[in-house]
């Protein structure tokens, strides 16, 4: 089956413009509903979280209509991270979990995300059965079937609690100075809490969300802020979020930042040398840095790569048996503990590797020298597909002859917005400058 609606993490645009519509909304609850009620056995259970932008009431409204339209009881959450809507599906025995949240991106935009009864992303086959029902005609349950909505009021702190038990009862944080940026987002409650429970002086950063400065110069996706506090309040550390906190960056103590490679790689070597590293492998997207994969086999660890999208890390990583994964744009999948990328629970992780050798956070953010990589963006209008013109084609093809044996490209059309991603790593740079820079360049000129 075809996917349409559906991108690499869920449906995903700009808020009320097709298919962040109302409507689209109402219809794509509707669908959902009718393909998790094919098991008469259950209790057709959906649970809804969303993160703080402006639009989230109006989807949330939507989407409840669509499913209780279709017979489905739904558990409203309110915001929460997107994490705690994977754990909270599978702890509450729902059919279905629902995020409302389009992540990292600026606030005009949202996204609606699928979780199954085990707390993980949907997989395409699911996405386009739902996409099929969706274009089709939808049976409605009956008047006396109809489902009800509920508010459940203590669904944050159910995960607050359970992302407290992830780090190591024998360590404690007293003393530690923790600066925590939750890009005016999902997790500005949670994030704080979570580390001043475990003994933390927390510095509270992007935590006055007013529907409309979500990720806006703050979070991971703009370190600087966090970097800044951290400097500024002499703290230990530095952990920053994304607009629905499944991605993270890592500071340490100078505001030096250490995106999600270096974060897997400190994670897959001390697990390893634990021996709780499961399959003795790393799950990772191809745009993970060569270094990390250099840094792995220098230790005997594997590195599996994958598709960009956590979503096809995850599925790798259960396919494998494997129990660390993530991506370099900073979601860390830990499925030990969740069943998505959880940026809180990797700051814990990360803490607990403080806690247990005792060094600063600038001796253990620096796990290898990375090789020179460069992305850049090309944006493209609906209905255009520079990346089949000749001309681009032709000048992929010289620039693929010319790096080959020195380093490699990566062009790939983005899952969540209209972007032509442009990737090259090469040790010399001014090769690596004139690759990317050619690529991008054919690629406007098809977009202009």
């Amino acid at each position: 089956m075809t996917r349409e609606l559906f991108g690499t993490d869920g449906v995903r645009g700009e808020a009320n413009s097709y298919p962040m519509t109302a409507e689209l909304a109402l219809r794509l609850g509707a669908a959902a509903g009718r393909y998790f009620r094919r098991d008469s056995s259950r209790g057709h259970r959906v649970v809804i979280g969303k993160d703080t932008r402006l639009s989230g009431y109006m989807l949330e409204n939507a989407l409840t209509a669509g499913l209780t339209s279709t017979g489905m009881n739904v558990l409203l959450l309110g915001p929460v991270p997107t994490p705690a809507v994977g754990y909270l599906t599978r702890s509450m025995r729902a059919d279905l979990g629902i995020m409302i949240s389009a992540s990292h991106n600026p606030a005009k935009d949202n996204g609606i995300k699928f979780f199954g009864p085990d707390g993980f992303k949907l997989s395409d086959e699911a996405e386009a059965e739902i996409e099929a029902i969706v274009a089709g005609e939808i049976r409605l349950a009956q008047p006396q079937n109809i489902g009800r909505a509920k508010r459940i009021d203590d669904g944050l702190g159910r995960y607050v609690e359970y992302a407290k038990t992830t780090f190591p009862a024998r360590d404690r944080l007293s003393g530690l100075k923790v600066v925590v940026d939750c890009a005016n987002g999902a997790a500005y409650k949670a994030a704080p809490e979570v580390l001043w429970e475990l003994g933390c002086e927390v510095i509270s950063v992007g935590v006055s969300p007013n529907g409309l400065n979500i990720n806006d110069k703050c979070g991971s996706t703009h370190a600087a802020t966090a970097a800044e506090a951290v400097v500024a309040h002499g703290a230990d550390l530095g952990i920053a979020l994304d607009g629905d906190a499944d991605r993270v960056m890592i500071l340490d103590e100078t505001g030096r930042v250490a995106d999600g490679d270096q974060i897997m790689a400190l994670f897959a070597r001390r697990w390893a040398e634990k021996g709780v590293l499961r399959g003795g492998a790393l799950v990772a997207t191809v745009m993970s840095n060569l270094g990390l994969e250099r840094f792995l086999t220098g230790r005997g660890i594997g590195l599996e790569r994958t598709k960009v999208g956590d979503r096809y890390v995850v599925e790798r990583m259960r396919e494998g048996g494997f129990n660390l994964g993530g991506e370099q744009s900073g979601h860390i999948v830990m499925t030990d503990y969740a069943t998505t990328g959880d940026g809180l629970m990797a700051g814990l992780q990360f803490l607990a590797a403080m806690a247990e050798t005792g060094r600063r956070a600038s001796e253990l953010v620096q796990q290898f020298e990375t090789v020179p990589q460069l992305l850049k963006n090309v944006r493209y209008r609906a209905g255009q597909a520079p990346l089949e013109a000749e001309n681009v084609r032709k000048v992929i093809a010289a620039a693929e002859a010319e790096i080959a044996g020195k380093g490699r490209i990566l062009i790939r059309k983005s899952g969540t917005e209209p972007l032509i991603r442009v990737m090259a790593e090469c040790e010399d740079e001014g090769l690596l400058r004139a690759t990317v820079e050619g690529i991008v360049g054919a690629v406007e000129a098809e977009t202009a």
